[in-house]
């Protein structure tokens, strides 16, 4: 696998797991049970058998019992105060602690409420990376979804533009020539833990 100059893998993995559920109840969705554990396990497993050595997990609602409950042993641990303001500044806090630690080229974004997306998604994605200025993202029938890959040259103005619930989206739209999609509807299913309705899929392990 190839490393960067401090002898890592260029491409960190950076998870968001900030959310408070609020369709959910107030159930944080790190916390929601998938196959018997926390949700958060799952796409940390995920990045990390994809191929990112190395994972930012940015925590908001219940950080504190999320951090005893959950097993995230070498994960960098980003604690967002400001989660209920929306998904935008989850982002804008990864960045800034992969940026501060200047040791990774690109980010592999991943949302903790997506658990059909997998290792071999994010590997597929990762593959992409070819720079610091590359742009790349999983593609589900030609439409853009996550997981996302972000070269670190973006990172500012992917946070000068993270406001409430945007994220990346308004970046990546603006420059969708630069953005390599990579094809992971045969191995992912991009679907949300959003409604009571989408907790059949983790009922079901899926």
């Amino acid at each position: 696998m190839e490393k960067n100059d401090h002898g890592e893998s260029p491409v960190a993995g950076l998870l968001l797991a900030a959310g408070g559920g609020r369709r959910l109840g107030g159930r944080p969705k790190a916390l929601l049970p998938f196959r018997g554990r926390p949700l958060v396990e799952h796409a940390v497993r995920s990045l990390r058998e994809g191929g990112c050595e190395q994972v930012y997990v940015v925590l908001g609602a219940a950080a504190g019992e999320v951090r005893v409950r959950a097993q995230l042993p070498d994960c960098v641990l980003v604690d967002n105060r400001r989660w209920a303001g929306g998904m935008g500044s989850s982002l804008r806090a990864g960045l800034a602690s992969l940026t501060e630690a200047a040791t990774h080229r690109a980010a592999l974004l991943m949302l903790v409420d997506q658990p059909g997306i997998g290792p071999a998604a994010v590997a597929r994605v990762r593959a992409a990376y070819r720079s610091p200025g590359t742009l790349a993202s999983a593609s589900y029938g030609g439409e853009r979804g996550h997981p996302v890959l972000l070269g670190a040259d973006h990172w500012a103005g992917i946070a000068a533009g993270a406001t409430g619930d945007q994220g990346a989206r308004g970046y990546l739209r603006d420059r969708a020539r630069d953005v390599v999609l990579v094809e992971c509807g045969d191995v992912a299913d991009a679907y949300d833990i959003d409604t009571e309705e989408d907790l059949t899929h983790l009922e079901q392990g899926r």
